[in-house]
């Protein structure tokens, strides 16, 4: 099969190095003709996915008229994908799949609905989700993803695309449970990431994830979405790696914090994007439309944004009121 992938960054770079190492025509965009010289002369990415040899039937280029005619994988951060997405517009894709977790800064748009703004109706447009950081699918390490969209056959196409033996993809309808799922576990790994930093231990992060998870599946009910979405592996399973993995930039930035670094320090070593600090915002200014409470991550965006003390921040948590688990 033909395949496109948009975005040198490390999860663009593994997905492009999965299909062209299955044997898939595949073509990685990157934004500058700079950018992709490096990448054709390195044999590797070597700031985003240093180690991993790019196969060598992978063309990577920055012309994007080079991807006409295939379907489109957009794994660009969230605050480029509608600029992104624009451009790519022209192709007049058939299919395009959001590989990025997060609300749009500022408008607090999906990143389906983003792309279904740009692209068209006539775009069959899918969200992949599911636990799997990019240094692991990579290097073929055994991973399960689910491909959400309300278009059978885009799902489909998406599914047989990226199918293999070492990477097992589901399908699931319900975009708003994945695309919230996925977005909001991101907060709550902040929250057990500050939780290591601060050297507490199984028994809280254990409590952080049950208790995210909660947060996720009360705020996407009220949504609409499905509540077995987020058992399945847009959910619990992207949630519980994500909080627990040394992969997960959102879980070490939380590190940095509970350890006292401010949140631009942390952001400066850890120098790859963590959705979870723009989708902190969106995700309260969302649940509060929508009368809905979301205890941890009101504390995580008080560390981030508010000056609180971690150790704070974790106690406050601690000191709500007692309440049954199931009412």
């Amino acid at each position: 099969m033909n395949a496109a992938v948009l975005g040198g960054g490390s999860w663009g770079t593994a997905l492009a190095t999965h299909l062209a190492s299955k044997g898939d025509d595949t073509i990685l965009w990157v934004r500058d003709d700079a950018a992709a010289e490096r990448l054709r002369a390195g044999g590797e990415n070597e700031r985003y996915l240093p180690g991993v040899t790019l196969p060598a039937s992978l063309t990577v280029t920055s012309d994007l008229a080079d991807l006409a005619g295939r379907p489109l994988i957009l794994a660009v951060p969230t605050r480029a994908q509608r600029e992104v997405a624009r451009r790519a517009a022209e192709l007049k894709p058939a299919h395009a799949l959001c590989a990025a977790k997060g609300y749009e800064p500022g408008t607090r748009a999906r990143m389906s609905e983003v792309l279904a703004a740009e692209f068209g109706a006539a775009t069959g447009v899918a969200f992949l989700a599911g636990p799997s950081h990019a240094e692991e699918v990579a290097r073929g390490i055994p991973t399960s993803v689910v491909v959400a969209s309300d278009r059978d056959e885009t799902a489909l196409l998406f599914q047989e695309l990226l199918h293999s033996n070492t990477l097992r993809v589901y399908t699931n309808p319900d975009v708003l449970g994945a695309e919230t799922a996925a977005a909001l576990k991101n907060v709550i790994a902040i929250g057990a990431g500050i939780a290591d930093g601060l050297g507490f231990g199984d028994n809280t992060k254990g409590a952080l994830i049950t208790r995210g998870l909660a947060e996720i599946v009360r705020l996407g009910a009220e949504l609409g979405a499905r509540p077995e979405t987020f058992f399945g592996l847009a959910g619990i399973g992207d949630l519980v790696t994500t909080c627990a993995s040394r992969h997960s930039r959102n879980r070490g930035l939380g590190e940095l914090l509970g350890k006292g670094r401010t949140l631009e320090e942390a952001i400066e070593i850890t120098r790859m994007v963590a959705e979870g600090v723009e989708t902190t915002r969106s995700a309260l200014m969302i649940a509060a439309e929508h009368g809905v409470e979301l205890p941890i991550t009101e504390q995580v965006a008080a560390v981030l944004f508010g000056g609180t003390p971690p150790r704070e921040a974790l106690e406050a948590l601690m000191a709500r009121d007692a309440k049954p688990e199931v009412s």
